[in-house]
């Protein structure tokens, strides 16, 4: 998922001091092909700080050595390249987690949500595989969509396994990169620390307030390509929000766009007025799944289940007019002035 928002004021915060002694820190770097920014609230402890930073890039190695698809030596990688999977396959706690959750989203949102569309994902050229010289071929594209399918997927808790008849390709971004912020803001939480911001990539988790008891101000983008631009903010202290959006991670091929984002009914990728969707969440995991299957679903199928089941969700529509913003009823304790 794409990088969709930006926290207002922390740059600017960064080291600086307030009243109080605690001050907010930024600890940054690469991952995931992508960048992460965490904010902490600590006194000032530089060695605490070099801590803290050596443990988030271990947590970080963790998901990667596990969940990614663009290393060979992953445990997902490995699990993809089985040719049979029929049996019972022991798999990590962290990776047993995010497919416990997947599939939850999938049979939520009817299979608009599904980590089995790899194989189609990588045929359009957004995966591991290098890019097509040219769209892929009806022929192709139905070979590769018969062989995904959730429902396919079976999980077993205890021990923690994974087993399919057929064999499946699984890809995990758009929902480990949620994980990864996860797995942050708990290990921030096991080492103390009570007030943080993290970002991964878009995606993102607070938790307490600022050394002036502020909440966390995000802001949602405009869905353009072409410069940054504010839509609307959001102030949160214990949340989680992600944002799905068809307008960054794209490709264009004799002048029509592609979208990164596939629909695993048609196995191509989505074409809709829904240009954004965020979600907010109790987690990132969950946060950066249904945001996906809400884009997939499109505005109006996507609004009447977040409706339905109470979850926080902003939807931003093109219309010939430009914009138009809608939300479900949850998203409005969120919203500022």
């Amino acid at each position: 998922m794409l990088s969709v928002f930006m926290a207002l004021g922390v740059a600017a915060l960064a080291g600086c001091s307030f009243e109080s002694e605690k001050k907010i820190w930024e600890i940054a770097g690469p991952v995931f092909g992508t960048q992460y920014h965490i904010n902490v609230v600590l006194t000032d402890n530089e060695a605490r700080l070099e801590t803290l930073g050596s443990g988030i890039e271990q947590v970080l190695e963790d998901v990667d050595a596990s969940m990614s698809t663009w290393r060979e030596d992953s445990e997902l990688s490995r699990l993809n390249r089985r040719e049979d999977q029929s049996q019972w396959i022991e798999l990590s706690e962290a990776l047993y987690e995010v497919l416990a959750v997947a599939t939850q989203v999938s049979s939520l949102t009817e299979g608009a949500f599904d980590v089995t569309i790899g194989p189609v994902v990588n045929l359009w050229g957004f995966g591991p595989e290098a890019r097509p010289d040219k769209v892929p071929e009806e022929g192709e594209l139905k070979s590769r969509l018969d062989a995904t399918g959730y429902e396919n997927i079976e999980l077993r808790p205890e021990p923690s396994a994974f087993r399919s008849d057929r064999p499946q390709y699984i890809d995990l971004s758009a929902i480990a990169k949620g994980y990864g912020v996860d797995a942050v803001a708990r290990y921030l939480e096991e080492a103390g620390v009570e007030a943080y911001l993290v970002e991964i990539g878009g995606e993102v988790r607070v938790n307490g307030r600022k050394p002036n008891g502020d909440a966390w101000r995000l802001a949602i983008e405009q869905p353009v390509s072409e410069r940054r631009q504010i839509n609307r903010v959001v102030a949160l202290d214990h949340q989680a929000m992600a944002t799905s959006g068809d307008y960054r991670n794209y490709y264009e091929s004799e002048g029509r766009r592609y979208s990164h984002t596939i629909n695993p009914e048609t196995g191509k990728p989505i074409r809709h007025n829904l240009a954004s969707v965020t979600v907010i969440a109790d987690n990132t995991m969950l946060a950066d799944a249904l945001a996906t299957g809400f884009n997939v679903m499109g505005y109006e199928r996507a609004q009447a289940l977040a409706t339905r089941e109470n979850i926080a969700a902003y939807f931003i529509v093109r219309s010939d007019n430009g914009f138009e913003t809608h939300y479900t009823p949850a998203f409005t304790a969120y919203l500022t002035d």
